[in-house]
């Protein structure tokens, strides 16, 4: 990983939007600052496209959506992406499973939930679970006192026993049944809903993350950039961001905004 700071001036120039993670990318401890918020309002005034692609559940992204200075929101590790139709002045939601399919991976996912709670003592189903429509999530340091990295293992161990994906956020082991992640999801939702064939274009977007859940949209994009964090799981992310911050969570997001601003002026 490469310090952003040593990116060309003309590789900033050439993007035309922004993918990004949310919890300790955006955040900051877990809490959104002013200047981590008012640097996304500052992108999307500046024309940027602006997009979270987020672990976190439907009930947070209708929120998103909804109030922040964003085009879309993908959520729940790809299972939908949702976003304002400023037109007919309404929410809408795309689902990448029917609502069948979506109904029986929750009924699966309960056999999950309960060996988990059982096998690794001290983990948590996270707080906002009531608020998810297609995955199970697994609190690790979030609500709960922070589990030993061997336990975080267990978790996603016992995910894919049964068959499930499972992917590692800074808070939470996430698990689902169906073929998609932050990378499938993302990719359909461009070319459909801003008709942006992102595969040609790849270079022209920035993700920024900090999470091994995060790691095939690294492997994806050739300017992604971490947040300094990142370095907290490097040793177990398959790909790493091409770029890095020197600012942790928030600091970083706004460090990455300010470059691309700049760079545009």
């Amino acid at each position: 990983m490469t310090p952003l700071a040593a990116c060309p001036r003309e590789t900033l120039a050439a993007i035309e939007g922004v993918l990004t993670d949310i919890d300790e990318t955006v955040s900051t401890h877990s809490q959104l600052t002013a200047e981590a918020y008012g640097a996304m309002e500052a992108l999307k005034k500046a024309g940027f496209r602006v997009i979270p692609v987020t672990g976190r559940p439907a009930g947070w992204c209708d929120l998103i959506a909804r109030f922040w200075p964003v085009d879309a929101v993908v959520g729940e590790n790809g299972a939908f992406w949702m976003w304002h139709d400023d037109k007919a002045k309404k929410l809408r939601t795309r689902f990448v499973q029917s609502e069948a399919e979506r109904a029986d991976g929750r009924h699966r996912l309960e056999t999950v939930r309960a060996e988990v709670l059982r096998e690794v003592p001290g983990a948590g189903i996270a707080s906002d679970q009531p608020y998810r429509v297609a995955d199970l999530a697994v609190d690790f340091c979030e609500d709960v006192p922070p589990l030993p990295h061997d336990d975080i293992l267990r978790i996603v161990r016992i995910f894919e026993k049964h068959g499930a994906h499972a992917k590692v956020s800074s808070i939470h082991v996430n698990g689902w049944f169906g073929d998609y992640d932050k990378l499938t999801t993302s990719r359909q939702m461009m070319a459909e809903l801003f008709g942006v064939d992102v595969d040609s274009r790849r270079d022209r977007y920035v993700f920024s993350g900090d999470s091994p859940n995060d790691a095939p949209m690294f492997g994806f994009f050739p300017n992604a950039v971490g947040v300094a964090n990142v370095n907290d799981f490097a040793a177990d992310m398959d790909h790493l961001p091409r770029w890095i911050t020197t600012g942790r969570s928030g600091a970083g997001f706004v460090e990455l905004a300010e470059a691309l601003l700049a760079a545009r002026r």
